[in-house]
């Protein structure tokens, strides 16, 4: 497995009242390698290069390039995304915004070429940034530029599954119309949070049409209710497409604690999740897996965990969900002035299960949650070849 890391990702910093806190990625790897997981004799890190021109382009306009390298010296007036509280120019936006896509390529790359089975950047998943528009704080859309480098290295088929709370609509943008990508985006509904976006009937375009998926899910749903609606979908579509390569955005902004939407899991239904992932990238494609971090503002409580999870199933010996936490990291996160009282151990649940437990979606129940899921079958299962009442399928 390979861990792309520097820490020079740290410099992608919005500022220090930004929920986008960089400090989330310094405290996953520190409590990843403190509890071991880094060094395992499977891991390999290696540093982040940056991505250049011709890899920016594949999914970026040249222009848009140009006003990003600039904004910082001329910040007046620049627009294109920047002009929202949002997306403040930074120092050095170019340079730290090419460095993680660079990272996410080369995550790519690595397990394209077979070097390593899974791969992951954690500092990538800035799925909401636009062909010549930065959004929803990101700059350049690191993982539309790593399947398309996918696709320039003869990918016919890349998958691509989104569970961060909100729609990644601009990996479906990069891709919309074109028949070699699945994009699967599992979030809170558009009509209660940003962007917008990523309602069933978003299905794509042209030849492409079925090879867009969006569930939509009611504010405050569950563990349960997520895993439901997810088994209810997800692997169904995933097998009809029978991908050569699984690319996942794991944004863990759907805890019940996060301060920037309304989700309710706890990070032991988003340790789920990512074995539900890892599980199906080894059925489906040979175990070719390319991970990516994304949203998650719960910067003690939440992200450190969840992604410490992510990276344990990624090496394939999952972090026991009852492990204690080092009172080194503790004492870290009060070194660092956090307010938020460090957890103590990796679970909220204290179950000990590998899984959370979760009901099958049944047609015809009369609820929020069984609305989205029917809502997300009837769209796009039939352009599969799918039933959508059938919940075999």
């Amino acid at each position: 497995m390979t861990v792309v890391w520097d820490d020079e990702f740290l410099s992608y910093d919005l500022g220090p009242e930004h929920p986008l806190n960089p400090v989330r990625l310094a405290l996953t790897m520190s409590l990843s390698r403190q509890l071991g997981v880094l060094d395992r004799p499977n891991v390999t890190t290696v540093p982040p290069q940056a991505a250049g021109e011709d890899l920016l382009t594949l999914v970026h306009d040249p222009e848009y390039l140009e006003v990003v390298r600039v904004a910082p010296t001329h910040p007046w007036g620049v627009g294109h995304g920047f002009e929202s509280t949002d997306n403040p120019v930074f120092p050095h936006m170019y340079e730290a915004s090419a460095l993680i896509a660079g990272g996410s390529v080369q995550a790519a790359e690595q397990v394209w070429s077979g070097r390593s089975q899974h791969a992951v950047n954690i500092a990538g998943g800035l799925h909401h940034a636009m062909r010549a528009r930065a959004s929803g704080f990101c700059v350049f859309n690191d993982p539309a530029i790593a399947i398309a480098r996918l696709l320039d290295l003869g990918a016919e088929r890349v998958a691509y599954v989104d569970v961060d709370v909100h729609h990644g609509d601009g990996v479906q943008a990069a891709f919309y119309g074109d028949p070699r990508v699945l994009t699967v985006s599992i979030h809170q509904s558009p009509l209660t949070l940003f962007p917008g976006t990523g309602f069933p009937d978003e299905t794509g375009r042209g030849d492409a049409v079925g090879e867009s998926v969006n569930i939509a899910l009611p504010p405050y749903t569950d563990d349960a209710g997520w895993h439901a609606a997810f088994h209810a979908v997800v692997p169904a579509v995933l097998r009809s497409f029978r991908p050569q390569v699984l690319v996942t955005q794991a944004g863990c902004d759907t805890h019940h604690e996060d301060p920037l939407a309304e989700l309710a899991l706890t990070v032991d239904g988003q340790r789920s999740s990512y074995a539900t992932l890892h599980q199906l990238a080894h059925e489906l494609c040979d175990g070719k897996w390319v991970a990516f971090g994304g949203g998650g503002y719960g910067l003690v409580r939440c992200v450190p965990r969840a992604w410490t999870h992510l990276l344990g199933e990624l090496t394939g010996e999952p972090v026991p969900p009852g492990t204690a936490i080092p009172e080194e990291w503790r004492d870290e996160v009060r070194s660092r002035g956090l307010r938020t009282a460090p957890p103590e151990v990796m679970t909220e649940l204290n179950s000990g299960a590998d899984r959370i437990s979760w009901q099958p979606w049944q047609p015809g129940e009369d609820t929020p949650l069984s609305r989205a899921i029917t809502a997300t079958r009837r769209a796009v299962f039939p352009l599969h070849g799918l039933d959508p009442d059938d919940p075999r399928d």
